[in-house]
């Protein structure tokens, strides 16, 4: 018998994990009271006192309704994506190689007046390629060695196109590819080969950016591919450079930075409370790459702790939703997805708070963006698409002998 609330939980807007909803809520309120609050010094230059807000905030009404209509598709439709993604997004990277550099970078492409980032793309295209992989060529020891290479194959020609124009994405994809190679039981020779190599490269491009000379730096950025070697080294070097004496630090040396860690000492536990921020006045970028530090000024500890707290619930819940999956490849997609965004959210906060170099990332569903939104409401669409869809595994239960 078809009951009133069989029909409702049918035809319901907003099905899937009820938790990942109300985080997608939290973090769309938060988003838009923090970007209308650090916006305010470029509203007021421009004259467009409300533009910019009611900006972002269309754009995330069109990223929820993309979510709603996402989360109704079946997600066994996912695994066509990489038929047609990747060669796509191989296209795409090429030619923004070919755009108009914006901040001496080729990130953007424009398509009826509307601009977006391959690379976002590109990002959700590897992880959905790496979880059909992974999915398909396995048995039961774990994933088979030939799994290993076909990833590799598909992660470095897609890396290899972002890392010219923006390397902390490219090396974040990386290490999201390899957690999920790890998840999905690649063998451990592959795994600590590829390991060994990256640690050792690692080490000698972070050595060689911290000491190499200038000069030496300037000449190799005419190479082809390395014309933000300066911005590296800049950005490696100035990193943790504070001097022992107070007097000696230069305000305007490195603007992001310094007001960024202003803005978090002078937060207290509670904050200056909502559109009270001082430091957005001072702080470039402070609605996108730096509004976490708006954030933590604005709403305090707590209020930045409570961000944090998101993130994690977020990764956590999906960790669950992936574990209920009976097949492989909607559990992969799920923790690929929820891992990237877990991932570039620590890594944006971890910059504003100083731990690490300044990368560029923005704080995902929160920062001020047009498409980056989009995009990211589309993930969790996805990730609300199999906790909806996603055959489920028969629950076992344990009967007690008398």
């Amino acid at each position: 018998m078809v009951t009133p609330t069989k029909v409702l939980k049918k035809w319901s807007l907003f099905e899937g994990d009820k938790v990942i909803w109300m985080i997608l809520f939290f973090l769309g309120m938060i988003s838009i009271i923090e970007v209308y609050s650090a916006s305010s010094n470029m509203s007021y230059k421009t004259g467009y006192y409300w533009k910019p807000i009611l900006q972002h905030a269309s754009y995330f009404v069109v990223g929820v309704l993309a979510t709603i209509l996402v989360h109704k598709i079946p997600c066994r439709y996912f695994k066509l994506i990489p038929l047609a993604g990747i060669p796509l997004s191989v296209f795409l990277l090429g030619i923004a190689m070919f755009t108009t550099k914006v901040n001496n970078a080729s990130r953007w492409l424009e398509v009826g007046g509307i601009g977006f980032q391959p690379s976002e793309i590109a990002k959700g295209v590897l992880i959905a390629t790496t979880a059909m992989i992974l999915s398909s060529m396995r048995d039961e020891a774990g994933a088979q060695r030939r799994a290993f290479k076909w990833i590799m194959g598909v992660s470095v020609v897609i890396c290899l196109l972002i890392v010219p124009e923006n390397f902390s994405t490219a090396a974040m994809t990386f290490l999201v590819i390899l957690v999920m190679m790890f998840i999905g039981g690649i063998p451990w020779k592959q795994l600590g080969t590829l390991l060994g190599i990256i640690v050792i490269a690692g080490a000698s491009l972070f050595s060689f950016l911290r000491f190499a000379p200038d000069s030496t730096i300037e000449s190799m950025s005419d190479w082809p591919g390395l014309h933000r070697l300066p911005t590296w080294a800049s950005r490696v070097r100035g990193h943790g450079n504070i001097p022992e004496n107070a007097a000696d630090y230069d305000l305007t040396k490195n603007p992001q930075v310094t007001h960024a860690k202003i803005a978090i000492a002078t937060c207290n536990v509670i904050g200056r409370g909502p559109g009270n921020s001082v430091e957005r006045d001072f702080l470039p970028q402070s609605f996108s790459d730096f509004i976490y530090a708006i954030v933590i000024e604005e709403l305090g500890l707590g209020g930045g702790a409570f961000v944090m707290f998101l993130y994690i619930v977020l990764l956590f819940r999906s960790a669950r939703i992936a574990s209920r999956c009976e097949r492989n490849f909607p559990a992969f997609l799920v923790m690929g997805l929820s891992l990237m965004l877990v991932t570039q959210a620590m890594i944006n906060m971890a910059v504003a708070v100083g731990v690490f170099p300044v990368t560029g990332q923005p704080l995902p569903l929160i920062s001020k963006g047009g498409t980056s939104t989009l995009i990211n409401c589309v993930y969790m669409g996805v990730i609300l698409s199999v906790s909806r869809s996603a055959k489920k595994k028969p629950q076992v239960t344990e009967e007690t002998e008398d």
